[in-house]
């Protein structure tokens, strides 16, 4: 059920970001008199699902959901229709048109894009404001995974600062570390001032183990208990707080699930708080780690918590702010790719996209995923990379300044070198995602 609803959530955000952004160069297009032949949902290659035509154009629905696409009459683009292209211009093709309205025709779609993420952003800080926990308000400190305590962190110590920047909140310092290739972490151990050396080794070991370094420390709640599972079978209650694992006190979550990880498949004595009682008790741990209980992960119930509400005014500037942060963000990510021993590997495609949707429908989650995939959609679409709008863009940009055209051969045989390189990285991001769900 989960993965149903990850997919209808990445469909529909899909659907969304391509329709809008399409419908970026289809008004431009209609307004300079440019002929539409065909706006499509997804491509249609052989047949497609659903179509219907009004005056010139023929709207419809594609079987594969790989993007979408507005056949512009007149210009050199994925349809590759040589016919049409060898026969004279006509006043209502794309190529008879002044290189400054091709110019915006094209622009068209990434603009929209921009726009969009733009405006879900500041609605999403409007409807739901913005909540952060800053390092200053985790009492506890952080509990560590394995690769923070071999980088030198350890459990409990108060994050400061990630290369003398301010850490404005616990779950950015992951962002925060990789993302901008830090090399060094400084952390308040107590009472003393600590600094922690990053390696080009332990950003590398980042992406591979996907370990996200530390979390808020706080002690494990019971909210839910499965029936015919250990907890339920062992007395376990909703309410219980969770103090010791076989003989070994856990005062905080991560304490508790490292020492279930140690005794997988293993009977242990189990120990919880309940109300004002110690309950102890014996439970069989299963071979996964696991003992079937849900634990309450709502740190407002341990932290004061820094949260902003915006007016519906202030929440636009806000949302340029996010829209300008997550450009910066995805832009860096470029360079850790290139940088970073193995972190091409990590690219994901489709499978990857969809697994980061919340398993439960959530309208704050999926807005402001869809907001980053907007702008997203935008730093791809604007790459100089032919077959994609920036490549267009790039050799309209060079009739502009030479006020030559480029000549229509070589615009068709690049049309096919982007189109081909496409082909390729949309083969190993997907390829990638086939490997890991065979591992």
């Amino acid at each position: 059920m989960e993965v149903l609803t990850q997919a209808a959530q990445f469909i529909l955000s899909l659907s969304i970001l391509i329709v809008l952004h399409e419908m970026g160069h289809f008004i431009p297009a209609k307004l300079f008199k440019t002929r539409v032949e065909k706006f499509y949902l997804f491509f249609d290659p052989w047949f497609s699902l659903f179509k219907f035509k009004k005056g010139e154009t023929e709207y419809g629905i594609g079987w594969l959901p790989l993007g979408g696409y507005v056949k512009i009459s007149g210009m050199i683009d994925e349809s590759m229709d040589k016919e049409q292209m060898k026969l004279p211009p006509q006043d209502w093709e794309f190529r008879s048109k002044p290189a400054w309205q091709r110019l915006i025709i094209m622009c068209g779609g990434v603009t929209v894009n921009v726009i969009l993420g733009i405006l879900i952003y500041a609605m999403v800080l409007f409807g739901w404001g913005s909540q952060t926990l800053p390092p200053q308000n985790a009492t506890y400190g952080v509990s560590c995974d394995s690769l923070a305590l071999k980088m030198g962190l350890r459990d409990g110590d108060k994050i400061v600062s990630v290369d003398k920047i301010p850490v404005t909140s616990i779950e950015r310092v992951f962002g925060d570390v990789l993302i901008n290739k830090a090399k060094s972490i400084q952390v308040e151990r107590d009472g003393q001032p600590v600094n922690i050396t990053v390696t080009e080794e332990n950003l590398s070991e980042m992406i591979a183990t996907k370990l996200h370094l530390v979390e808020p420390r706080f002690p494990m709640d019971v909210i839910s208990v499965t029936s015919g599972k250990p907890a339920a079978e062992a007395g376990i209650k909703v309410g219980d707080r969770v103090v010791s694992v076989n003989d070994v006190a856990t005062p905080y979550r991560m304490d508790v699930t490292k020492e279930l990880q140690k005794n997988k498949g293993k009977k242990i004595n189990f120990s919880v708080v309940r109300v004002k009682d110690t309950v102890k008790t014996h439970l069989q741990v299963s071979e996964t780690g696991m003992i079937g209980i849900g634990v309450n992960l709502d740190l407002s119930k341990y932290f004061t918590l820094e949260t902003v509400h915006y007016s519906f005014f202030e929440s636009f500037p806000a949302g340029i702010h996010k829209a300008g942060e997550t450009f910066d963000n995805y832009i860096k990510q470029f360079k850790v790719i290139f940088t970073v021993k193995g972190a091409a590997s990590e690219i994901g495609g489709f499978v990857s996209i969809g697994k980061a949707y919340s398993p439960t429908w959530d309208w704050q989650s999926f807005w402001s995923f869809t907001a980053f995939l907007s702008i997203v959609l935008a730093i791809m679409n604007i790459l100089p990379i032919p077959a994609l709008d920036g490549g267009h863009v790039m050799f309209l940009l060079y009739e502009v300044i030479t006020k030559r055209k480029p000549n229509e051969k070589f615009m068709e045989y690049a049309q096919y070198a982007g189109m081909f390189l496409l082909l390729g990285l949309l083969l190993f991001a997907n390829g990638n995602d086939i490997v890991r769900l065979f591992k």
